[in-house]
C-alpha cells in the first residue's frame, strides 16, 4: 500500500511551517505501507491543483494532508470538511475569498475516511496529546481537507486531515500559545498512517465536544 502524505508551505509572515517541515523526518515505509510526501502551496485552487497532481502521480491507497492550527494545544485529527471558504486572512497570493464554495455543485460536507477515534486513542497511548475536532475552519486547510474527500470520492482511495500545534520556535514568538516538538509532530503522522493501514473500521468511543 502507498500512502501520501501532504504539508503546506508557510504563510502568514511565518518562515517555517510545522506541516510541511515535518516531511522530511517521516519514515519512508511504515509496515506495509510505502509513504510518499508532497508540500501544497498555502493558496485556494492552488493547493488542490497541486493535490490532485500529486494523487495522480502516487496512486495512494490513503492520503492525509496535515496543516497548522496555531494555538490549539494536541495532533487534532478532523472529523468533517465542509464545502466553505470564508477566509479571515489572504493566502499566500493575496486570495481572500468570503463565502464562496470549495467546489461548486459539491455535497455540503464530508466526513473524514480515516479511523480518526482509533487513531487518536492510539496517539494517546503513545504519549501524544490527541483529538477529534469538528471545525476544520474555512481557511486553506479545511479547502484542501473538502478537495481531497471529494477526490477520494471519486478515486476510492481512504482519506483525510490532520491539524498539528506551532513549534517550540514559533510558539516563543507568540507568548502562551501551545507548541510540539517535530519530531513528535512526525511520530504522530506515523502512527496514523499505521492505525489506518491495519484497520478498516473505527472504534465506538465518544470524542464529542461540548460547545
Amino acid at each position: 500500500m502507498r500512502a501520501l502524505v501532504t504539508g503546506f508551505e508557510p504563510f502568514d509572515s511565518d518562515t517555517v511551517n510545522p506541516s510541511s517541515a515535518a516531511l522530511a523526518h517521516l519514515a519512508k515505509r511504515i509496515g506495509e505501507v510505502d509513504v510518499e510526501t508532497q508540500v501544497l502551496p498555502c493558496v485556494f485552487g492552488q493547493a488542490l491543483t497541486a493535490l490532485r497532481e500529486a494523487v495522480a502521480a502516487a496512486n495512494p491507497g490513503i492520503v492525509l494532508c496535515v496543516g497548522l492550527a496555531g494555538g490549539r494545544s494536541e495532533l487534532s485529527l478532523e472529523r468533517v470538511a465542509i464545502n466553505v471558504d470564508d477566509a479571515r486572512i489572504p493566502d499566500n497570493d493575496g486570495n481572500r475569498p468570503i463565502d464562496a464554495a470549495v467546489i461548486a455543485e459539491g455535497p455540503p460536507a464530508y466526513f473524514s475516511g480515516l479511523p480518526i477515534k482509533a487513531a487518536v486513542a492510539e496517539l494517546r497511548r503513545a504519549g501524544l496529546p490527541a483529538a477529534v475536532s469538528n471545525s476544520a475552519g474555512t481557511f486553506v486547510c479545511n479547502h484542501t481537507f473538502y478537495g481531497v474527500m471529494h477526490l477520494a470520492a471519486a478515486r476510492g482511495f481512504r482519506a483525510g486531515f490532520l491539524h498539528v500545534p506551532y513549534l517550540p520556535e514559533q510558539a516563543a514568538r507568540h507568548p502562551g500559545a501551545p507548541s510540539m516538538a517535530l519530531g513528535d509532530i512526525a511520530r504522530g503522522i506515523e502512527i496514523i498512517l499505521s492505525v489506518t493501514a491495519g484497520r478498516s473500521v473505527d472504534i465506538a468511543v465518544s470524542e464529542g465536544a461540548v460547545a
